[in-house]
């Protein structure tokens, strides 16, 4: 129950922050960077319609499309961002009243709006929440037109970015790139828990001494790994280790100093469990980037 309740307080203050930069920095300025809020920018500066009307009543119409062609769990996951981000937008719209920003370069504007946008998204995914809209159009194409989520995302907010350029121009454009970039990066590393350690991995012919070494003078616990030579076929064994990036330097230094030859593979840790390094965010980055 514990945990149900902080994933919901989660995603809750996720959706606060995405709101909360559409209305200090997005709106204002014409970012038209991405999804159904950055469509909703375009069509109020063209029809007037409230932005956090239009972005409910497309996330309620999408929400229905979901229901039927993703079936019911997909779309619940994405029934608390759809329907609270309209409703964060509406209340924290006086915000520009507030805190007034029209004298900012645009340069920091659109900076400042990708990384709390960036953050807040980050911590809805996290949970494996949305905040439906362009979301739900995205596993859409993934499902039904075989398209890699990380091109359907480009596809349809790269279209939103035109959009807005040919409403807006070519400036607005060119800055709405750099906030969509630091959504995707920012949502990434949120929702991936990068932390400081690094997974080391060392092929040697030294390899208990270089264990020994790494337990005594650093205090790291580590395993070995049994592997084959993809093209030798000869047995060895692979030492795999879990270690703060501070301390990956001298490390290294010291494992070529008991074996020159020996290699070195290092890969940033995602996720960690109880002190071991579980690979599973690791494969999930590694799937993204191979899609």
């Amino acid at each position: 129950m514990k945990t149900r309740i902080k994933r919901y307080i989660t995603v809750i203050l996720g959706t606060l922050l995405v709101a909360i930069a559409f209305n200090l920095f997005l709106s204002p300025f014409n970012l038209a960077s991405n999804g159904v809020s950055g469509l909703a920018i375009i069509v109020n500066r063209l029809t007037g319609i409230n932005e956090g009307v239009f972005v409910l009543a497309v996330n309620v119409f999408l929400l229905g499309i979901s229901y039927n062609l993703l079936g019911k769990k997909k779309t619940k996951h994405s029934l608390i961002g759809s329907l609270l981000l309209p409703i964060f937008i509406s209340l924290t719209a006086p915000i520009s009243d507030f805190i007034i920003l029209k004298d900012l370069d645009m340069l920091i504007v659109a900076i400042l709006g990708g990384i709390i946008s960036g953050l807040g998204y980050g911590l809805i995914y996290k949970h494996d929440y949305t905040t439906g809209g362009t979301d739900i159009l995205n596993q859409l194409m993934e499902k039904y037109y075989k398209v890699p989520m990380n091109k359907a995302i480009l596809y349809i907010d790269g279209m939103v970015v035109l959009l807005g350029g040919i409403v807006f121009g070519l400036n607005s454009m060119l800055y709405s790139m750099i906030v969509l970039y630091l959504i995707s990066e920012l949502s990434n590393r949120t929702m991936l828990k990068i932390n400081q350690n690094q997974i080391l991995l060392v092929d040697s012919k030294k390899i208990e001494q270089i264990k020994e070494y790494i337990t005594n003078e650093y205090h790291y616990d580590s395993s070995i790994l049994n592997s084959v030579g993809g093209y030798t076929k000869e047995r060895k064994k692979i030492l795999f280790c879990a270690v703060s990036k501070k301390d990956y330097y001298p490390i290294k230094e010291g494992i070529l100093l008991i074996d020159p030859k020996a290699f070195l593979t290092i890969v940033t840790a995602y996720e960690e469990h109880n002190g071991n390094v579980s690979l599973k965010q690791e494969l999930k980055k590694i799937n993204t980037r191979n899609r």
